[in-house]
């Protein structure tokens, strides 16, 4: 009986090999990129959609948007805290066996979603749907240079990049037809089958792990900690956005988030192998490029909740909302996955960093200007769309040219984090913005309040570029940029 137990553990946690037919296969390598696309498009749909759903959830669960947005919050904050362990961990037992138990986790946390009886159920799920969020994108670059021979590899992120930013773009639209036509509920079942044609594709197009590492050396209080302060922060955010928590709960919230946050910076200067390594905690220009990532999208998440909440009720259902809000992810992806392309290889990655954050907050406050009115709404969004997807790549190559190559995973995991951070920060402060300037009938002061917020928020994203020193090597600018930078 132990020996038919020890056999089913050791099928459980073994990668399965993919079959001679396709391994033989010349186009097997880009069979593996097709796979890891699936991921890369669920990912950023699902980080793009759900927000189009918040107002019919506000009306079906009786709930302010302060208690809302947590759909929202619960799911990106679980997904910063699992990335670097999830990471660790598929190093360890194998990247596709991690990858392929993503796919099915995520599926049945979305059926599970689509199922949710009650706001708090929901955001329990989707903390499971978080789970395997994490468990694909910790390993989706790393399987896609894998896969594919070095000289192939910048094509191969080049694909990965246009499926994220598919996924991304495609969100707002697909949400507000589902959440029209079928209710906001299907937002989350459309995942399923998508997500069981990619498990049955992972398990027999991916390559098995060909080196391993061990996962006895990860900060795991360090971890426990960040997620602890990030987590009480917004919490506490909420409560001063009209989620019911009393006061005194609050407050407490504040101070653990306080707290957490200085344990973290101890830890970090005490344990052997901290998340951030000590070398690169004394890089300015890191610490400059992630507060460049934080901000860049606060400001790129910050409209998915404003725009929803201002035109709702005013542009004829959630349908033309999710259209007109697409403008600002087009607008990005268009400009990260041909950017390369058309800007100047002399252009520095300071230079297109400070352009493209100024380009986006001229836009947002031309739209706090004009108002969200339909003639307008939809060019600016793009306008700052193209000038986030200018930034965002320019940004991330400047931190990943941070340390040696050495640190290419530990800088990548900042990314994300960094990446995490601003999304959370983005959907929190609208929302607050939005109950501390009357949320009423009346949308147009919040509205103002909240955009001038973000222009603020890429004004000093496009401040922190500017300040960046540039590296003594003279490389152009085509060299700097790593085209899977675009969203990490």
């Amino acid at each position: 009986m132990f020996g038919n137990r020890s056999i089913l553990v050791g099928n459980v946690l073994a990668e399965a090999p993919r079959p001679d037919v396709i391994r033989r296969n010349p186009r097997a390598p880009w069979l593996a990129v097709g796979v890891v696309c699936f991921g890369a498009f669920m990912g950023q749909l699902d980080a793009s959609i759900v927000t189009l759903t918040f107002r019919p959830m506000e009306q079906d669960f009786s709930a302010p948007l302060a208690a809302v947005q947590w759909v929202s919050l619960a799911y990106l904050l679980a997904l910063v805290a699992l990335l670097a362990p999830a990471g660790r961990i598929a190093d360890s037992v194998g990247r596709k066996l991690i990858y392929g138990y993503g796919f099915m986790i995520f599926t049945a946390g979305s059926a599970a979603c689509g199922l949710a009886p009650s706001l708090g159920l929901l955001v329990c799920f989707r903390l499971v749907q978080a789970a395997g969020a994490a468990m694909l994108q910790a390993n989706s670059v790393a399987l896609v240079t894998t896969s594919v021979p070095a000289r192939r590899m910048r094509l191969a992120l080049s694909v990965q990049a246009a499926a994220q930013a598919l996924g991304l773009g495609l969100g707002p639209t697909l949400g507000g037809l589902l959440t029209q036509t079928a209710g906001w509920r299907t937002v989350y079942w459309i995942n399923v089958p998508v997500g069981i044609v990619a498990l049955v594709a992972s398990r027999y197009l991916l390559p098995r792990t060909r080196r391993r590492s061990h996962a006895d050396s990860f900060d795991w209080p360090g971890a426990a900690l960040l997620a602890a302060s990030t987590s009480a922060l917004l919490l506490s955010l909420s409560a001063a956005s009209g989620l019911a928590l009393p006061g005194w709960a609050a407050a407490a919230l504040a101070v653990v988030a306080v707290a957490a946050a200085a344990g973290f910076a101890v830890r970090e200067k005490r344990a052997r192998c901290p998340l951030i390594p000590r070398a690169l905690l004394r890089s300015r220009r890191l610490a400059a490029g992630l507060v460049g990532a934080m901000l860049g999208y606060l400001a790129l998440f910050g409209p998915l909740v404003l725009v929803p909440q201002a035109l709702g009720g005013t542009l004829g259902g959630e349908l033309r909302v999710g259209l007109v809000l697409s403008a600002l992810p087009a607008g990005f992806g268009l400009a990260a996955v041909v950017g390369e392309a058309l800007l100047p290889a002399a252009m520095s990655n300071r230079q297109r960093g400070v352009t493209g954050a100024a380009i986006c907050s001229f836009a947002l406050v031309m739209l706090g200007i004009m108002g969200l009115s339909p003639g307008w709404i939809v060019p600016l969004l793009a306008v700052a769309g193209l000038g986030l997807g200018v930034f965002v790549p320019a940004n991330n190559a400047v931190i990943m040219r941070s340390g040696e190559a050495g640190s290419a995973s530990v800088l990548g995991g900042l990314v994300n984090t960094a990446r995490g951070i601003g999304t959370t920060l983005g959907i929190a402060l609208v929302t607050l913005v939005l109950h501390l300037a009357g949320h009423g009938p009346d949308m147009r002061p919040a509205s103002t309040a909240a955009l001038a917020v973000l222009a603020v928020a890429a004004g000093v994203a496009a401040l922190v570029a500017a300040s960046i020193r540039p590296l003594g090597s003279t490389a152009p600018a085509s060299q700097e940029t790593d085209p899977s930078g675009a969203f990490g």
